[in-house]
């Protein structure tokens, strides 16, 4: 076999072909919604995908506060942060966060999916979340997303 007659395509940031696609969130389980997200976010369904490279779409995610979770998790799951100090550490709820900033339940699930080094920071900077159906993308054209036909 003619080892010369087929090479390695790399995608950079130069010859990636960045869309916009738009993703409503109404009555869709969170976990599932946010695995979908981050695929379009780091690109992983294009043939031309590139594990060190942005080579993802811009995400929009509207109708945020209109997310599902399972089970009892909007009373049992806790989201914890610490403050540096000693006995610092403060917890809240699903139910809390819904109640006062809805697009950090949907933003925090989607981070922890993408990678922890700079790119994944990078990759977090094409999501946008809104609560309502309103978005200021339109001039983007972005193409909606089914989820219940995306495997």
């Amino acid at each position: 076999m003619d080892t010369l007659s087929y090479k390695t395509v790399s995608a950079n940031k130069e010859t990636v072909n960045k869309e916009w696609v738009i993703i409503d969130a109404e009555n869709q389980i969170l976990g599932r919604m946010s695995t979908v997200a981050a695929k379009f976010l780091r690109g992983k369904y294009k043939p031309s995908f590139t594990p060190h490279v942005d080579c993802g779409d811009n995400v929009i995610i509207i109708n945020a506060e209109k997310i599902q979770l399972t089970g009892k998790k909007w009373t049992d799951k806790i989201y914890m942060r610490h403050s540096g100090y000693p006995g610092g550490q403060r917890t809240r709820t699903a139910e809390e966060y819904m109640a006062k900033k809805p697009t950090f339940i949907v933003e925090n699930a989607i981070k922890g999916m993408l990678p922890k080094n700079r790119l994944g920071s990078q990759l977090f900077r094409n999501l946008f979340v809104y609560e309502g159906p309103e978005h200021p993308h339109e001039a983007q054209k972005p193409k909606s997303i089914d989820l219940t036909k995306i495997k």
